[in-house]
């Protein structure tokens, strides 16, 4: 997908201004509330018109003010999910994900609806209503329903942002799924670095109505490390857990972590801030924290006020986050041997 957006749009006192090209599958639009992102998708959607410029995708003119273009929406086979699920409650959850479809051109109709209604899980919920559905559900429906309409580009506009925690990362899967089993292309809408980082690889980052960054969505979470409250967070693929004197040990690659948590699963995705991780120069003697790794330095960078230190544990990689007095009483340089601690209370489990 390649997308070329040079455009203006003015709300009273608020104006946002565009001009970036971006190409890839999996593209974020990253800002606070009030940065102008959901005002770029809805002039990429057709819903709103910018009072000037041009909306170019895939070489195809959406919009252009100075040859006066302006597809209407359906001719511009963009689908969108918002945060809510905007479902039509008269109608049956096949009927939802069938209205699309039905007024999809002929030519375009390539999505399988029993291939959708497997990947999505949804076959026991197709006769029931939609006022009957839980919160996952009906977002799961409403993203079917988006894909059935067979479009080039979907635009998922902060989709999660009304979930709770549970949700969100039980959804998260689905997104991604959903995209590459169909192959196709999205822009992902959110203000979360840890959506950005599991759902997108680039991130065009918004302040004030104006694009301040385009980076990958991982530069962009270490850049943000030292404003943000919870730094940088760590995201570790763990192994199924056993017991081990009160702790759970979860296999993480060549290594072993103990935890507090115990998932039960075969395959469990944990979180650990940058901020909880203790570094040593020497083995200390004794510590109470129950992970102690011996890493290599990688390298070094800084984010705000706070140095980020990218390190090796036996092939595992981890960021902690440290002051400049640290870096140099430690001698943290690259290639160096530090050890990090890090408490089994540490970790959080994400739902899966």
């Amino acid at each position: 997908m390649q997308l070329v957006m040079k455009t203006e749009k003015s709300f009273g006192a608020f104006a946002l201004s565009t001009d970036f090209s971006a190409s890839g599958e999996r593209i974020g639009i990253f800002g606070v509330s009030g940065s102008g992102k959901s005002t770029l998708v809805s002039m990429l959607a057709g819903l709103v018109e910018p009072d000037c410029g041009e909306i170019i995708l895939d070489g195809e003119t959406l919009f252009s003010s100075s040859r006066g273009v302006n597809l209407r929406p359906e001719r511009r086979r963009i689908a969108m999910v918002f945060q809510q699920h905007c479902l039509f409650p008269h109608l049956s959850v096949k009927s939802n994900l069938l209205y699309g479809f039905k007024r999809c051109p002929v030519q375009y109709r390539t999505i399988d609806f029993d291939a959708l209604v497997t990947v999505l899980k949804l076959e026991e919920l197709l006769t029931r209503g939609v006022t009957n559905l839980s919160g996952g559900e009906k977002q799961r429906v409403a993203l079917g329903r988006a894909i059935m309409a067979n479009p080039r580009l979907l635009l998922m506009d902060e989709p999660l942002s009304a979930l709770d925690d549970n949700l969100r990362f039980q959804i998260i899967p689905y997104l991604k799924s959903v995209s590459e089993h169909f192959r196709i292309p999205y822009l992902f809408i959110s203000h979360s670095l840890l959506e950005m980082r599991l759902m997108t690889d680039t991130s065009l980052v918004f302040e004030q109505g104006r694009m301040v960054a385009q980076t990958s969505s991982e530069e962009l979470a270490r850049s943000r490390m030292g404003q943000n409250q919870a730094g940088y967070i760590n995201l570790l693929q763990l192994g199924r857990p056993s017991p081990v004197n009160g702790l759970s040990a979860y296999p993480w690659g060549d290594s072993r972590l103990l935890l507090s948590a115990d998932s039960g699963r075969d395959n469990s995705l944990a979180e650990l801030s940058s901020k909880e991780i203790i570094l040593f120069k020497q083995h200390p003697e004794a510590i109470s924290a129950r992970n102690l790794l011996e890493c290599r330095v990688k390298g070094l960078f800084s984010s705000g006020r706070k140095i980020g230190v990218e390190l090796d544990c036996s092939g595992n990689g981890l960021i902690a986050e440290v002051v400049q007095d640290a870096v140099d009483e430690l001698g943290i340089t690259p290639g160096s041997t530090i050890y990090a601690a890090i408490k089994a209370s540490a970790f959080r489990i994400l739902p899966g």
